[in-house]
């Protein structure tokens, strides 16, 4: 199948077409499944997360509105299956999962390790945030939506997400500031 945009896929999709609904998982797994293990901190939950949220997409498609992208709506939903995961269960988090250190030139064994210990270190108390501010700072920082694409995705007042952010940053600053201290 070979169709340039979503819209199209989209309405195929809606009206029971398999293979667009599947070119449309593809296009976008990754995406959902990045908000899903930032949100939620390990692989099996993220996984079952994005399953869930292609679900609810296939589901929905009748009331989407093609004149809108289709990623910020997935990512919508994606938050939105993570935040009631989120409030059934508390998430266990897997240093096994750990997210990749960020690249240096030529880093030794050390700055591996010490690189891998503070990621985890801050995906750990990312994880500790209340689920709204851990979804304002999972779109924003990682997902690199704009202030109004996060209001949008969490069908929120803009002035909200900006007060979200605001406290998100400076709760993470406080419980982060150690690190800051024993940087040289």
């Amino acid at each position: 199948m070979i169709l340039a945009n979503d819209r199209g896929l989209t309405l195929l999709a809606a009206r029971g077409d398999q293979d667009a609904f599947g070119e449309l998982v593809r296009r976008h797994q990754s995406a959902v499944f990045n908000v899903a293990y930032r949100m939620l901190g390990n692989r099996r939950d993220a996984e079952d997360a994005a399953q869930e949220t292609f679900i609810r997409a296939y589901r929905s498609f009748s009331t989407y509105d093609t004149g809108r992208p289709l990623r910020p709506w997935l990512k919508r939903i994606a938050v939105n299956v993570c935040l009631n995961h989120i409030g059934r269960s508390r998430p266990l988090l897997s240093l096994d999962d750990g997210l990749p250190p960020p690249p240096e030139p030529s880093p030794g064994p050390e700055a591996q390790t010490v690189n891998r210990e503070r990621d985890a270190r801050i995906r750990d108390e990312i994880l500790s945030l209340p689920p709204r501010y851990r979804a304002v700072i999972e779109l924003r920082h990682f997902q690199e939506l704009s202030y109004a694409e996060i209001a949008e995705a969490l069908d929120r007042p803009l002035s909200d997400v900006k007060s979200d952010l605001f406290r998100a940053r400076k709760m993470l600053a406080q419980k982060l500031k150690d690190l800051k201290a024993s940087k040289p």
